[in-house]
């Protein structure tokens, strides 16, 4: 028997290569001769450079930067196709598990570390280079990212502002004199989301709050990002906002689009064409999926989705084992998933759950494994 296992990471808990080793090691303790192909997933959140590091033997480059809030750090991207192209994600630069939840402070937040690592890698000769824009915990707007670009933002009196978000209703001026064109560089935008950049369903009403904005600021802030836009348009005579999945990553989406003519694909879609995956698919027994929580959105762009599809296409079984399950999980039966399952098996507080997790996936890999080998005869 042949199993693949492509797995999301259990965000905040456990990476996506560490999630295919305890489905491998509770596999192999209800039957060792079972083979099985882990591969490393990310769909531009947290752990997409790993992915495309692992599938692609990428070259590791460290590079130092900020992260959200202008604390110099060290980072790293990995450069694959001989040094031409980078991947990057904003997730391991201004990332919102970088911050314990009390020490977020999304007003004073910056995406100026992201534009830098980007320069980074254009200096190191990548011609292109893919942003993986899941996981940030800014709602700049990508102001920070436009200042690393050269751009100057002022107020009604002429004075500097910091590329925060508390600045955006502030901008009155913008300075584009010596902002930086990456001529002959192809951005790809990694990324699952469709939202807008304002408005209800846009990146600060839809985000905001697990970023750390308390309701009575929302309304304000998208506000601010208008003036933002606003400003922008007035300058560039370019609407940032028409951009689906211009709202991903607190607004860096839609100025990557907009501004900076990057492309949008949907993280899995492009490392799956990276990956021999489908060949592997195609060649196995059972594929096993799985994410830190399936949901309704799990439908739209997610991992285990993806990876379903490829399944699909060659009539191959596929379960889905995440660490919890929310409203509307079976909707995704309706896909073709086989089964869907959780990890938790009793109450218990989240930093527990955090703590148990490799155990409790080991454990629930083990006895679907039982009950698979049960009516197969085995």
């Amino acid at each position: 028997m042949k199993i693949v296992i492509a797995c999301d990471s259990y965000k905040g808990c456990m990476s996506s290569k560490t999630v295919a080793r305890q489905i491998e090691l509770g596999v192999h303790q209800v039957d060792e001769t079972i083979e099985t192909i882990p591969y490393a997933i990310g769909d531009g959140g947290e752990g997409t450079v790993e992915a495309f590091h692992e599938t692609c033997r990428g070259v590791k480059q460290k590079v130092q930067t900020t992260d959200a809030y202008g604390k110099r750090i060290e980072t790293e991207y990995t450069m694959i196709e001989n040094g031409k192209c980078a991947v990057i994600e904003v997730a391991n630069i201004i990332g919102l598990n970088m911050h314990a939840r009390e020490q977020r402070a999304p007003l004073f937040g910056s995406s100026y570390g992201v534009g830098t690592v980007i320069l980074d890698a254009v200096e190191k000769g990548c011609k292109k280079v893919i942003i993986g824009l899941g996981g940030s915990a800014t709602n700049d707007g990508g102001m920070g990212l436009l200042q690393s670009f050269g751009a100057r933002f002022y107020d009604e009196n002429h004075k500097y502002l910091s590329p925060q978000t508390i600045n955006l209703e502030k901008i009155r001026y913008i300075d584009f004199n010596r902002f930086r064109k990456l001529e002959g560089i192809e951005l790809i935008a990694a990324c699952d989301v469709k939202n807008y950049l304002l408005g209800e369903n846009g990146a600060t009403y839809v985000y905001g709050k697990q970023k750390g904005l308390y309701p009575n600021q929302i309304k304000k802030i998208d506000l601010g990002m208008e003036n933002y836009r606003n400003q922008i348009q007035r300058y560039l005579h370019i609407d940032i906002n028409e951009y689906e999945g211009g709202g991903a990553a607190g607004g860096i989406g839609a100025v990557l689009i907009g501004v900076l003519h990057a492309k949008m694909e949907p993280g899995i879609e492009l490392l799956l064409r990276y990956s021999n995956i489908k060949e592997e698919i195609k060649n196995c027994d059972l594929v096993i999926t799985g994410e830190g929580q399936s949901d309704h959105q799990t439908m739209y762009g997610k991992v285990p989705v993806g990876i379903l599809k490829v399944a699909n296409e060659y009539q191959k079984p596929t379960l889905c084992i995440s660490g919890a399950l929310g409203i509307g999980y079976m909707d995704l039966y309706d896909l073709g998933f086989i089964g869907i399952y959780s990890i938790a098996d009793r109450a218990m507080s989240f930093q527990q759950a955090l703590e148990s997790a490799p155990e409790k996936l080991r454990a629930a890999t083990y006895t679907i494994m039982k009950t698979i080998l049960y009516f197969r005869g085995v």
